[in-house]
């Protein structure tokens, strides 16, 4: 078994650390206001689309430190365009449909240039990121368009019922949310244990187990305490079910399928790949459409959430994303990054969002503290690389 090594141990939850510092810090300056029941749903709800572009985006940066910056103004013409059709009274499935194929179009047709044309994601990217906020202006006509449809709303996290209800009680208190949370919390020990028997059986090395119980009772404890307060408030939006779904299926992709392990071989070293028979074609190809669909998504969340679409909406998304990739712990050189690095590292941006907006902090003063933050994990990652050369 190994043993713990402090310096390896800070290096892997640096953005853990750094979480709970900047936590700490809001907790005191706000007067506790941060960990509100209410703030806390605030902060899933309005960072939905983070969660969902940067799952996305991860699989880019994999494939070699790759981006797409288009992705804010896809999330503006899909939701544009679902908009435009509800307002028409088209039915309402047939619009959210509309959306995802409009966000994996766009994903198809710019992986298709970077993948087969050898075009720069960057600039492929860049082309779209103009393109598709023209579009947007041109579906919209400039003007904001309301969403009425409730169904719509209350499915995808912004109806005034865009809650789980209450199965088991009807107070204040919401017994549904927390058995939830106890349950998923007891599924994660299950699933944690199941796999490391499993490794042990199979004569794979096995992390100390002091270590995995210290992680596990941490991961649980901040599980069930996350729950607890949403039950203090209305439950668990809908908005949650949509994050959660999108993290672990691609926490599956990244992890468990051939595909995944091709991301990280390619970014790791594309020309050994290709040289062991792997087309690198494909993998940039399926890393776009896969961007394109979470783009697709995050139009959905986006408008939803704000009962309308405006040609405004998804400016500077793409760098939220991006920047929860970094700061999770995803390597500008690509080959390296997980799950639950873009998890902190979106949870981390929504603290500082979240925090700084209750302190009344000027808006531009934002920018500069998350791209100072955005720094800070890019020199990290830099003097990391430095080191293992």
């Amino acid at each position: 078994m190994k043993s713990i090594k402090f310096q390896d141990v800070l290096k892997k939850y640096t953005m853990v650390i750094a979480l709970v510092l900047v936590l700490g810090f809001f907790y005191i300056t706000t007067g506790g206001k941060i960990l509100y029941a209410q703030n806390i749903n605030n902060l899933i709800s309005q960072n939905a689309y983070v969660f969902v572009l940067a799952a996305g985006m991860l699989l880019c940066i994999l494939t070699g430190g790759n981006i797409d910056l288009a992705c804010g103004s896809v999330v503006c013409f899909a939701g544009g365009l679902g908009a435009v059709m509800m307002d028409r009274d088209v039915n309402v499935w047939v619009a959210v449909i509309a959306m995802l194929l409009c966000g994996t179009i766009v994903g198809i047709w710019q992986g298709f240039w970077i993948a087969y044309f050898k075009v720069p994601p960057f600039i492929a990217t860049l082309s779209g990121m103009y393109a598709f906020r023209g579009l947007s202006n041109v579906v919209l006509q400039g003007y904001t368009i309301g969403i009425r449809n409730t169904t719509f709303l209350n499915v995808f996290g912004g109806g005034a019922d865009c809650y789980i209800p209450d199965f088991l009680g009807s107070g204040a208190f919401n017994i549904t949310c927390i058995v939830v949370g106890i349950a998923i919390a007891a599924l994660y020990v299950i699933v944690i244990l199941k796999n490391r028997i499993s490794a042990k059986a199979n004569g794979y090395e096995v992390e100390a187990l002091s270590s995995v119980i210290v992680k596990t009772v941490i991961i649980c404890a901040v599980i069930i305490w996350l729950f607890y307060k949403l039950a203090n408030y209305k439950g668990i939006p809908t908005s949650l079910i949509w994050i959660a779904l999108v993290l672990l299926v691609y926490a599956y992709i990244t992890t468990r399928t051939t595909m995944g392990r091709y991301l990280y071989a390619v970014g790791g070293n594309e020309k050994a790949t290709i040289l062991s028979g792997i087309d690198s074609r494909k993998v940039y190809f399926f890393a776009y459409i896969n961007m394109g669909l979470m783009a697709g998504l995050g139009s959905i969340l986006t408008v939803a959430r704000a009962t309308q679409a405006q040609p405004t909406f998804g400016q500077g998304y793409e760098m939220d994303a991006i920047a929860a990739c970094f700061i999770g712990g995803a390597s500008a050189y690509g080959g390296e990054g997980n799950i639950f690095g873009v998890i902190i590292g979106a949870v981390l941006m929504g603290v500082i969002n979240q925090g700084m907006s209750i302190m009344g902090t000027d808006a531009n003063y934002q920018k500069v503290v998350k791209g100072l933050v955005l720094l800070l994990a890019i020199i990290f990652d830099v003097m990391s690389n430095k080191k293992k050369k």
